[in-house]
Parts: C-alpha cells; sequence; structure tokens
C-alpha cells in the first residue's frame, strides 16, 4: 500500500489585531511627537499684530486631534496609552541628535558649506532646553486634553456638533496649559517672552475653537473609513 506524505500545511502569516485607523493615527502621532520639537525653534509672527508664535504649535496641534480622535473611537486608556509611548520617539530622536552633534562633519562640509554647519549646530547645541520643556509640556497638555475630552462625553448618542464641542473645550484648556509651561521652560531668561507667550496662548485658543473641532471630526471620520476598509 503506497503511503503519500500528507501536503504541506499552507504558511500563514501571523495578523495583528488591531484596527487600521489606529495604526496609520499612531503613525502620524509618532512623527508630529519629534516635528513639534524640531519646528519649535522658529517663531512666527502674528500678522497684523506684534505677536509671535512657536511654530511647534502646529504639529502639537495635530497631537491634540490624533489623540482626541483616539479617545472618541478606541478609549481613553488607549488614547493615554499612546500618549505615553510617545516619549519613545522622543527620546530616541534627542539621542541620534546627541549622536549626530557629536560625530565630526565632513571635510567637504568644512571646506564648502561652514556657515551651514555652523548654524545648524549654533541651533540645534542649544536644544537641551526644548528637549526638557517638550515633554514636561507634552505630557501634561495631551493628558490634560484626553481627560476633559472624555469627562464631556454625555451617556447617550452624541451628535457631531457634540463632539465638535467637546474637542473644542478640551483643547483650548490643554493648549493653554502647554504654551504656559513650554515657554517659560524653554525660553525664560534668553529673552522677553511676554508677547510670544499672549500669542502662543492666543494662537492655540483661537485654533483650537475655530479649526480643531473640524480636524477631530474629519479625523474621526477617516479613521472609521480605515477601520471600514480592513474589514471589507
Amino acid at each position: 500500500m503506497d503511503q503519500t506524505d500528507p501536503a504541506p500545511a499552507a504558511a500563514t502569516s501571523p495578523t495583528v489585531n488591531m484596527p487600521l485607523g489606529l495604526f496609520v493615527f499612531t503613525l502620524l502621532y509618532g512623527g508630529m511627537t519629534v516635528l513639534a520639537g524640531v519646528l519649535a525653534f522658529k517663531q512666527v509672527q502674528l500678522w497684523p499684530t506684534s505677536l509671535a508664535v512657536e511654530s511647534g504649535i502646529f504639529p502639537f496641534l495635530l497631537l491634540v486631534v490624533i489623540s482626541s480622535t483616539l479617545s472618541q473611537l478606541y478609549g481613553r486608556a488607549m488614547a493615554q496609552r499612546i500618549v505615553w509611548w510617545g516619549f519613545f520617539p522622543l527620546g530616541l530622536s534627542a539621542l541620534l541628535m546627541w549622536l549626530v552633534l557629536a560625530l565630526p562633519a565632513s571635510s567637504e562640509m568644512i571646506a564648502f558649506r561652514p556657515d551651514d554647519l555652523a548654524a545648524f549646530e549654533r541651533v540645534h547645541r542649544s536644544t537641551w532646553r526644548v528637549w526638557m520643556a517638550g515633554p514636561a509640556s507634552y505630557i501634561t497638555s495631551l493628558l490634560l486634553n484626553i481627560w476633559i475630552f472624555d469627562r464631556l462625553r454625555g451617556s447617550g448618542a452624541e451628535t457631531t456638533l457634540g463632539l465638535m464641542v467637546r474637542g473644542a473645550i478640551a483643547s483650548a484648556l490643554s493648549q493653554a496649559v502647554d504654551s504656559v509651561i513650554f515657554i517659560t521652560l524653554a525660553f525664560y531668561g534668553e529673552f522677553d517672552i511676554t508677547d510670544l507667550m499672549i500669542g502662543q496662548v492666543l494662537a492655540k485658543v483661537f485654533l483650537s475653537l475655530v479649526l480643531v473641532p473640524f480636524l477631530i471630526t474629519g479625523g474621526v471620520q477617516a479613521a472609521r473609513w480605515l477601520d471600514r476598509k480592513k474589514e471589507g
């Protein structure tokens, strides 16, 4: 009686049971944590006033939008977990920056681009205050945002308007706190921070009330679309 070997079982690759929306928004979140610290070195003027804001405000507002979206769809605990994990790209980018600054520049750059080299090192060797201020304001304001956003959630069915109002209030309050912490720790003593502080608070509150609600509703819709796409 002939015996044949059984056909080998089809190879299967392990899959992670993670909503696609959660996966994509987590990737975006990690990128924005690093970008916020880099852009913070440039202060931009709020035309037509003399008030100024540090440019890290723009990716940081996206962090607020993403954390609120995650809280809305996947729960407060998941959003808080992502915020805490945001320290990993922050810490890794700081270590890489330290490594790059410690390594010698190429002979070509020293010879042909000395001004670029000097500007790079002058800016980034002062990052220690920003890297210390960033995590302090980051964890305080984003956890506060999630807490306020979640506490304002009602027990019944929520309308789009209700979602927008919750997002606006949570963002405005948490971002005002963020501005005070970050600007004080990062720039106090280097120059008069009064205009920057006022401009930062006003800008973040204004954008939180005008722009963030629409970004949150758009983020929730996008994440739901991604989740349905994975299921399909």
